[in-house]
């Protein structure tokens, strides 16, 4: 395939504009997207003779194949019938005396991206759809790592622009996922989809078996001591964490626990969940059969089908014993809970509180997907998954189908939430380690330091993929792909004030 001419690319303004705009030097600016959209500034000619910071802040997204052009195939996800419908292509030339050898490919289609998300977030329905539809030639889910992302946070654009056409005609957004999915006619994923993505991330990269490692070493040290146990699983959607700590817990030197209770909290979204519910008692059948072999005298799995509200964290209704040791586990599902205001998660978090759990850990994703402003949250999620879909490319080869079907259906989803939702229809609202710090703090509970470095280093060079860092900050094991934080793992307990 011949590489792509400078001038397909066209765009509405001056070539730098966009980037310039968004790059770190820019990005305290008090936001402009929130304001009317009005022409933008011409840049001066010191920022055409010296567009070096453009090419840094490409290089924070993508590492460059120069032999890989951009796919030409119409990768648009929906039908021209729609109420997307895309108007003519605008024809405004883009400097050429900008792009480099090498880079200008890359360079192009952030370029592009932005640009397109910018128009997105002001509003302007129709340089957006134009904007988009020079975007879909250049990417694709089956191109380079950069192509692949792109794609997927094109979707989630082309889902705004749905949800604003929705709110324009019917005063509001209710659309359902589901519904936007329809609409631009991109096929839903399935819980069976899902479940397999899930299986081969945990297969191919640390995403999954990090956060497991981190919180079972940290339930492990905490039940030094203890024979009852009753850990309770937060929006348990599998239990590939378990069969790992009944084996360690089966062997400690004090003797294995007497009695060991699993209860899942299950959030159920739809009748297909259904699924979810018989692979989920299977599973603890499993568990039953692997407590037995390794010693544990008892083992109780249990679901609670019901959202995860303040009001479900009683002991009643959890049916917690007298003398059992609680631990709350919760694996990348507390930021599906700080909504709007934080007084939602925080009544949450009191409420796990009060049932006095002897330990509790959380994973979270360690990204700012939760600010206020759309532009703010696009450019910071684009790099986050930018560093998971480089980790995916030096892990697996492009035409890896089990790469297709963990972007396609684990990160896709997490993407278009995050980019196209807003309101409570957007649950993917991940926060900072210094954030998830400050509300626990608030709520109540004070950090107990992982010390599970070692063995999270060892994990994750058993992978056999150079690139994943692991860190200790602040008591919280990190993971990171190239210095790029990806998640954060910690564990906390019951603040106690002391009294004189």
């Amino acid at each position: 395939m011949s590489q792509m001419k400078h001038d397909e690319f066209q765009f509405p303004f001056p070539f730098p504009f966009p980037i310039r705009r968004f790059c770190p030097a820019w990005e305290d600016e008090s936001h402009p997207l929130l304001l009317p959209a009005s022409p933008p500034p011409s840049p001066s000619p010191s920022s055409l003779d010296h567009p070096s910071h453009l090419y840094d802040l490409v290089d924070t997204f993508i590492n460059l194949d120069p032999d890989t052009p951009p796919s030409h195939v119409d990768n648009s996800p929906f039908d021209d019938s729609l109420v997307l419908h895309l108007l003519p292509p605008l024809r405004v030339s883009s400097p050429a005396h900008l792009i480099e050898p090498g880079v200008d490919q890359g360079l192009l289609l952030v370029h592009s991206l932005l640009a397109c998300a910018e128009a997105v977030g002001c509003r302007d329905t129709q340089l957006a759809r134009s904007l988009l539809s020079q975007l879909w030639p250049s990417i694709s889910p089956t191109g380079n790592s950069l192509q692949r992302v792109s794609y997927y946070f094109a979707v989630g654009l082309n889902a705004r622009l749905l949800l604003l056409h929705n709110a324009s005609v019917n005063g509001n957004c209710g659309m359902t996922s589901d519904m936007i999915n329809d609409a631009i006619r991109y096929p839903t994923a399935t819980i069976p989809d899902k479940m397999d993505a899930l299986r081969l991330l945990h297969q191919t990269t640390p995403y999954i078996s990090f956060p497991f490692l981190a919180a079972n070493d940290a339930i492990l040290l905490a039940a030094q001591g203890k024979d009852s146990l009753h850990i309770i699983d937060l929006g348990v959607k599998h239990s590939f964490q378990w069969p790992s700590l009944l084996h360690v817990l089966g062997s400690r030197e004090e003797g294995a626990p007497k009695c060991i209770r699993i209860t899942g909290i299950v959030s159920l979204i739809r009748e297909t969940d259904d699924y979810l519910i018989t692979e989920l008692k299977s599973s603890g059948q499993q568990l039953v059969d692997i407590a037995t072999s390794v010693g544990i005298a008892s083992l109780e799995y249990d679901l609670i089908m019901e959202e995860l509200t303040p009001s479900l964290f009683t002991k009643e209704k959890l049916k917690v014993r007298e003398g059992e040791a609680v631990f709350v586990n919760s694996i990348m599902q507390l930021h599906r809970y700080v909504k709007e205001s934080r007084g939602y998660l925080k009544a949450i978090l009191q409420a796990m509180k009060r049932l006095e759990p002897t330990l509790m850990t959380v994973v979270e994703q360690d990204a700012n997907h939760n600010g206020p402003f759309f532009m703010g949250r696009f450019l910071e999620s684009l790099h986050y998954y930018s560093a998971i879909f480089d980790s995916l490319e030096a892990s697996l080869p492009r035409e890896s189908p089990e790469r297709a079907k963990i972007e396609r259906f684990h990160y896709a989803e997490e993407i278009r939430n995050i980019v196209a939702n807003e309101g409570t229809e957007r649950v993917e609202r991940h926060e900072r380690a210094d954030q998830w710090r400050r509300q626990l703090g608030r709520a109540g509970f004070q950090g107990v330091g992982l010390k599970g470095m070692g063995e999270a280093t060892a994990m994750v060079s058993g992978y056999g993929c150079e690139g994943y860092t692991v860190a200790l900050e602040k008591g919280c094991l990190l993971l990171g792909w190239e210095g790029r934080p990806i998640m954060s793992a910690s564990a906390w307990q019951v603040q106690h004030s002391s009294r004189s």
